[in-house]
């Protein structure tokens, strides 16, 4: 089958969106599906994403993404994102009367709300709400929209989304994310408390780099907030984005992992740390509370503090949490959650 994803998520930028797809996309080959993930960098026009210069927003993308799409053909179109090149895509779709899915991956509505706070306190409620109104009508004409956990879609629903919506979960390469020896971080008090993610404010980061630890403090990525937090956390070490083995050597080299966001729908590094054997600290919220399910991974609360203390204490071993990761999270289910749509969709057309 032929499928098509559009998402103004895609290289050379490093997400959660991104790694959903590109893993979807080589499970999906494996198996002899062709499968075209149509990104920013197929338009020539472009332009920074205000507050995230390094994401680039395709400009005015509409006739050159139906020209592409009626070259390709797909047999199936998904729209990842709700941003330019989503719209385009949605509109094409509706203008061809196809059928079409869409995926919700980002609580918007919430990043919306934590910039414009930054910037004009007073108004963040109002523009959650006009963000929500957005997102929720972008939704709407979609035949199946793809969330990742049952809390999301209670979420998604108490904000009166009508979608028909389906699971779509995520997945760790085990080969690479599995409990090792501790290679780095020796010279530096321990315990060792990391957080892999962006650096930037609707993260909630400040929320772990003020939280009381008596050892070392890493923080793994990159984003708009870095120059602001390192020069207020000045005991935190940062230490840039990091991938593949590297990467796996943080997790593996630290004692426990701390999610300090409220705003993410999922949060693939929550599987990854727990891959490598990490305790995982978190606020009962969205993405942790459907992740952090038993006390053997780590511990979720309202205090960051306290939950990351409990949570370093947790009854379970690296390899228990290792196996639970691998029982229960895969990109090979993921993609047939993905195909079973697609199928579905095909004979509906």
């Amino acid at each position: 089958m032929k499928i098509l994803i559009v998402s103004d998520a895609w290289y050379p930028q490093l997400n959660g969106v991104v790694r959903t797809y590109e893993n979807i996309r080589d499970e999906l080959e494996r198996q002899g599906h062709y499968v075209k993930v149509m990104g920013p960098a197929d338009f020539p026009l472009r332009m920074p994403m205000p507050g995230y210069s390094e994401i680039k927003l395709a400009i005015g993308p509409y006739g050159r993404l139906r020209d592409l799409i009626d070259f390709v053909g797909p047999d199936h179109l998904h729209i990842a994102t709700e941003g330019p090149l989503g719209y385009a895509a949605r509109r094409y779709a509706m203008k061809k009367n196809l059928h079409f899915t869409t995926s919700y991956h980002t609580h918007f509505p919430d990043y919306v709300a934590k910039r414009i706070k930054k910037y004009i306190p007073g108004l963040e409620e109002w523009s959650k709400e006009k963000a929500i109104q957005m997102i929720r009508d972008f939704h709407a004409p979609s035949h199946m929209m793809f969330v990742a956990s049952p809390s999301l879609e209670e979420e998604l629903k108490s904000w009166n989304f009508e979608n028909p919506m389906t699971r779509l979960t995520r997945g760790v390469d085990l080969s690479l994310f599995k409990p090792a020896e501790k290679t780095l971080f020796k010279d530096l008090p321990g315990p060792v408390a990391l957080y892999v993610g962006r650096v930037a404010i609707e993260k909630s980061i400040h929320k772990f780099l003020e939280m009381d630890w008596p050892g070392s403090k890493i923080v793994v990525g990159h984003g708009p907030s870095m120059g602001y937090f390192k020069k207020r956390y000045p005991d935190a070490h940062f230490v840039g984005k990091k991938t593949g083995a590297e990467l796996a050597a943080h997790y593996q080299s630290s004692d426990l992992f701390v999610f300090p966001s409220k705003t993410d729908t999922f949060g693939i590094v929550l599987i990854e740390a727990l891959a490598c054997g990490l305790p995982v600290a978190a606020y009962d919220v969205t993405g942790p509370k459907d992740i952090i399910t038993r006390p053997e991974l780590g511990y979720l609360g309202e205090n960051l503090s306290e939950a990351a203390q409990k949570a370093l204490n947790a009854p379970g071993t690296a390899k228990s949490r290792h196996e639970h990761v691998k029982q229960n999270y895969s990109w090979e289910k993921a993609a047939a959650q993905f195909m079973s749509v697609v199928e579905i969709n095909k004979k509906a057309a």
